[in-house]
């Protein structure tokens, strides 16, 4: 049976995780390597975990987490497709159950903003672990001219806390306005944040946002901004 701790232990997977966030450093993009695939993993199945789902879910969640951004080793775009193409192939290698293999690379296929959807409960679980990784520990230049790193620069700490009792997914954060507003940071996350509340639907759930222990983007439209999200993103 496929277990995370097999997937960590493979050689091949280690290397193109390697790679990818080699590629994405040399374009200049935050940190995509352990400490990212690590923290998706963890949180994804935190989210199955604290839902109820089964711990077969929840283990193939924390898979797809790990696995979901070794795309990146060829190209930034639609990493997720090609990723969930690579996995697919080395999982069969390995004689994983088809059922399984596309339980995971269909996660993996849809994380990215461009052209993802919550489809399944991994999907989306994924989908909020990935999003919600926003933290200075990312930063590879500290370029402080650059939106992405003076936000990342500002987030001290990042939290998901699920109730299930209450149906809530809340991603908590604690921002250093003194580094950069908090206006930058709806910026660049504010597509992903919507993409974050339409997954924590799918999840029978709520998705909010605090920042600094303020509860934020309470009364957006977020069906609307996904659809500027998607019209600005073609």
């Amino acid at each position: 049976m496929l277990t995370l701790e097999m997937i960590k232990n493979n050689p091949d997977f280690h290397l193109m995780i390697s790679r990818s966030q080699e590629y994405l450093a040399a374009r200049g993009y935050t940190e995509h390597g352990f400490r990212h695939v690590n923290y998706v993993s963890r949180y994804t199945a935190y989210i199955l975990e604290q839902l109820n789902f089964d711990q077969r879910t929840v283990e193939l969640g924390a898979i797809a987490g790990y696995l979901h951004d070794i795309g990146n080793m060829f190209n930034r775009k639609h990493h997720g497709i090609s990723g969930a193409n690579i996995v697919f192939t080395e999982l069969r290698r390995m004689n994983i159950p088809l059922d399984e293999i596309t339980t995971i690379t269909t996660a993996i296929a849809n994380h990215e903003v461009e052209t993802g959807y919550a489809v399944s409960p991994i999907t989306a679980a994924l989908i909020i672990a990935d999003k919600s990784d926003a933290h200075r520990t990312r930063v590879h230049r500290r370029n402080i001219s650059d939106i992405h790193d003076r936000v990342n620069m500002a987030i001290i700490d990042t939290k998901i806390k699920v109730d299930d009792h209450l149906k809530n997914i809340d991603l908590c954060l604690e921002y250093d306005s003194t580094i950069s507003q908090v206006m930058d940071f709806f910026e660049i996350y504010l597509y992903r944040m919507a993409m974050c509340k339409k997954a924590a639907a799918f999840l029978g759930c709520r998705f909010r946002l605090f920042i600094n222990d303020l509860e934020l983007l309470g009364h957006v439209d977020y069906n609307q901004v996904a659809v500027s999200a998607d019209h600005k993103l073609e």
